[in-house]
Parts: structure tokens; C-alpha cells; sequence
């Protein structure tokens, strides 16, 4: 069997899978988020451990994990996990969500190094600006930074005791020469850093460590497992679904919403505010657009409803033309294609008629244009799309992908039951790794069924994505 954790903001979840990979067990820890202040977003790395160590005692208590032959590793991008010299914990990590640093992120963007070197805007929510924050705002802090590691990786510590990145979480850092695959020591140096203080890199698919004897024996694990490098959280998920060569590509309707494409060469522009990182695979690469709230903006209006977005949404009974009524799900910031830590979210256009129901949709066609203005930014990029493979708790929502679909003009492909998430993905590169395989492991799903946009709707969608651009412009003078 192989094992793949998978970090993420709200939970971290374990699975199994056998050798013909196929899942065979899965557990889930809950985590909690902090913010102790307007645009901070904070977790404990504590909390993490007693996540991890919550799911393999469920694992251990229902499957033999002797049998285990690689694990891989997967999480959330971005987050400062800081280590003093006794690999303590220096602060509670600073999360991929968190827009404290934006005005560090325009100071370190304003040097044209970081887009020559990195190929991407140094964006509020990476981890280089979070660094020059922590040095601005708590130099105490930041004279004792021995190690800085992300979040997955300091689970990696944890099992192996040793300090190590892989190349596509590395490259949501601003630190990484993505095309050379390496730290980029004069990026390193603007924030006051060294080499020395960063973890040693791999990629994805090659053993980092193995894991420590303590902790194989607490779980009857073999002691040294080989643990993968493993991937950045939308990187995993990509291998789960297949997502490894030019021309495929996933959408992503979770907490935050992702269009991701897979290219086999290095391809930035980092104008477009697409982000242009390292695949999980040597030798690839791949483009996102990136919208920080997606599910998040439909959950957040079901509780300000006192509903449920399954209810909210089970009562439109048919996808029609857009309303009057515009959502722009900016509660936190944007990514793609504004680069916009400051704007916030909008409900405009509303009259009399726009009832609950009118709201909902607002609400599902505001991500939806988010969905389209990424795929705007990647066809500037040069990358054109046809389809995407459709994940997510979002996608569960028929009718939420048909109105994607009619946003986006994409073929959107539902696969069957089962589970492509960032740890079906994690315990893939765990078989990689363990077992000397390569790309061809990593095998698209079964598609269930194929959702393709209305032509009759198309212009109607055209024109309300065009009202929802104008509108990003309307609200940001106010934001």
C-alpha cells in the first residue's frame, strides 16, 4: 500500500491506496483557523501534528500499515512555517490566504529580479513578502530564523527528521528560479535570507527521507518508509487526476477556485497574474489562475442567508441568463487577474425583484466570471483551453457547472465517484518515489459525464462577464 497525506486549511485527510490504486482507507482530522486581525489568517503547527497523528491512529486502527511501501506528501502553499536553530517554532504559521503583506509584495514586485527569476507577480498571500513583514514588524522574530520551511514540509519533518521542499511548492515562495529549478540566492538576499536557511530541494517524485524509527514503531510503519517529495496542494491534485501534459487541465471548484493547465515547458507572464510554477514532475511545469474564493463566497452567503449552500442551491431549478443582479466574491482579495489584495466583494445591481433565489445565482455566476477572467489570463499567456477535468465540493453542483461551463465556453468533465484530491495525488508520488515509477502511474479518471456550454446562452454570458469586469473597477475605488 501507499499512503498520501494531504495538508490542507480546514482538514488534514490520509489515504490509502493499494497497488493497483485503488483507495483503501481514508481519515480526516478538522483544523481551525485564526485571524487575529482584518486580511491575517494564522494556523498553529502544533495543531497540524495532532492532526497527523489523529489520522494515523485511525489508519493504524482499521489497516496494518506495515504494509505501507512509500507515502507522499502534499498541502497548502505559501504558509511561513519559522524554525529557530532547535527547529522550534518561532510563530504561528502565516497562511497562503493571509493579505497582511501586501505592501512588502509591491516593494519586493517593484524589482524586476523577482519576475525575471520566479516568472510570477510576488503576490500578498507567497511567502518571500511574509518574510520581509516578519522582518519589518517582528525583528525579534526574524533574527532567530534558523529554517524556513511550508507547511507539508514541516510534516515531512516530523516523519523523517529531515529538512526538505520539492520544486512546485518551492516555486509559490518568490524565492525559487523556476526555470533552473533551484533557490535563487540574490531573491534570498533581499529579504535578508540565506540558502542555508532554506530546506534542501527535490522533486516530487524522488525520495526525501525515510521515516524516523520512533514514529514507525507508534504506528507499525516500517521504520525508514521512503517519503516522497510530493507536490503543492493543486500540483497533487493534478497527478491524482492526470494532469501532467500540455493541453490537460482541471478546474477546481473548492474553498478557493483553481483552472490549472499542465505544459511541458516553462511558459510565464507574470502581467497576466497567472501563476507559473514547477510541476510535481520533473521536467514539467504549469499555469494557474486563482480566485480566493469560490465555495467560500457561496458558504459565506449561506450564512448570512441562514441557510445552506446545498439548499441555496437545490432551489434553481434551471440555469438561466445571467440577472440584473452582480456578485463580485473578492471577500478577500484577488488573484487572478488583479493582483488585488485590497478589493473586497460586491453585491451590485440590486432592485426589488432580486430575491434569495436571484442572490444564489449572483452569487454562482460571480465565481463563475472569476472562472472566465482566468481563462482569459491564461489564453493571453498563450495556453487555450477546450476542456477541463471538473473537481471540488462545488462540483457536486450540476447546475453550478453548467453555469461555469456557459462562463468559460469549457467542455467541463465530471469523473466518477471517487477521490482526486490532493492526497489520492500525495500517495501516487508515494508509489513514484517508493517504487522507481514515472508519469505513466499517474492516469486520468473515468469520466462520468461531460457538461458542455449552452450556445444559445453564450452571448448572454459574454455580456454579463463583460458588466462583471466593468464592475471590478466600480468597486475598487470604494474598497
Amino acid at each position: 500500500m501507499y499512503l498520501g497525506l494531504d495538508l490542507g486549511t480546514s482538514s488534514l485527510k490520509g489515504v490509502l491506496v493499494d497497488e493497483t490504486q485503488a483507495v483503501a482507507g481514508q481519515a480526516t482530522a478538522p483544523l481551525s483557523v485564526d485571524r487575529p486581525a482584518s486580511g491575517w489568517s494564522e494556523q498553529s503547527p502544533v495543531e497540524w501534528l495532532r492532526a497527523a497523528e489523529a489520522v494515523f491512529d485511525a489508519l493504524a486502527a482499521e489497516h496494518n500499515l506495515s504494509a505501507v511501501r512509500g507515502i507522499g506528501l502534499s498541502g497548502q502553499m505559501h504558509g511561513a512555517t519559522l524554525l529557530d536553530a532547535s527547529d522550534d517554532v518561532l510563530r504561528p504559521c502565516i497562511l497562503w490566504n493571509d493579505t497582511r503583506a501586501a505592501e512588502e509584495a509591491a516593494a519586493l514586485d517593484a524589482d524586476p529580479v523577482f519576475r525575471e527569476l520566479t516568472g510570477n507577480i510576488v503576490f500578498p498571500g507567497f511567502t518571500a513578502p511574509k518574510l520581509a513583514w516578519v522582518r519589518a514588524h517582528e525583528p525579534e522574530v526574524f533574527a532567530k530564523v534558523a529554517k524556513v520551511l511550508l507547511p507539508k514540509d514541516y510534516l515531512r519533518l516530523w516523519l523523517t527528521g529531515e529538512h526538505v521542499a520539492e520544486m512546485s511548492d518551492a516555486a509559490g515562495t518568490s524565492w525559487l528560479d523556476v526555470a533552473a529549478r533551484d533557490w535563487a540566492d540574490r531573491l534570498l538576499a533581499v529579504t535578508g535570507l540565506t540558502r542555508e536557511q532554506m530546506p534542501r530541494l527535490v522533486e516530487g517524485t524522488e525520495v526525501s527521507g525515510g521515516t524516523r524509527p520512533e514514529l514507525a514503531q507508534r504506528w507499525g510503519l516500517t521504520a525508514g518508509t521512503p517519503v516522497a517529495g510530493g507536490a503543492g496542494d493543486n500540483a497533487a491534485a493534478a497527478v491524482g487526476m492526470g494532469v501532467v501534459k500540455a493541453g490537460q487541465a482541471f478546474l477546481s471548484l473548492g474553498t478557493s477556485g483553481v483552472l490549472f493547465a499542465a505544459n511541458d515547458s516553462f511558459a510565464p507572464d507574470p502581467g497576466s497574474a497567472v501563476h507559473t510554477f514547477c510541476h510535481a514532475l520533473p521536467g514539467k511545469w504549469h499555469q494557474m489562475g486563482v480566485i480566493l474564493a469560490a465555495t467560500d463566497a457561496l458558504n459565506w452567503y449561506a450564512g448570512v442567508a441562514g441557510s445552506t449552500a446545498r439548499d441555496l442551491t437545490g432551489a434553481l431549478c434551471e440555469v438561466v441568463a445571467p440577472g440584473r443582479t452582480l456578485f463580485l466574491p473578492y471577500l478577500g482579495g484577488e488573484r487572478t487577474p488583479h493582483n488585488d489584495a485590497g478589493v473586497r466583494g460586491a453585491f451590485l445591481g440590486l432592485e426589488h425583484a432580486a430575491d434569495r433565489d436571484a442572490m444564489t445565482r449572483a452569487v454562482l455566476e460571480g465565481v463563475a466570471f472569476a472562472f472566465a477572467d482566468s481563462r482569459d489570463a491564461l489564453a493571453a499567456t498563450g495556453t487555450r483551453l477546450e476542456r477541463a477535468t471538473a473537481v471540488g465540493g462545488g462540483s457536486l453542483s450540476s447546475h453550478w457547472l453548467q453555469v461555469v461551463a456557459n462562463a468559460t465556453g469549457l467542455i467541463l468533465d465530471v469523473p466518477e465517484a471517487g477521490d482526486f484530491g490532493g492526497a489520492f495525488g500525495a500517495a501516487r508520488l508515494g508509489l513514484m518515489a517508493a517504487e522507481g515509477a514515472g508519469a505513466e502511474i499517474a492516469t486520468p479518471p473515468t469520466i462520468a459525464r461531460s457538461i458542455e456550454p449552452d450556445p444559445a446562452l453564450a452571448d448572454a454570458f459574454a455580456a454579463g462577464h463583460a458588466r462583471y469586469r466593468a464592475a471590478y473597477s466600480a468597486i475598487r475605488s470604494v474598497s
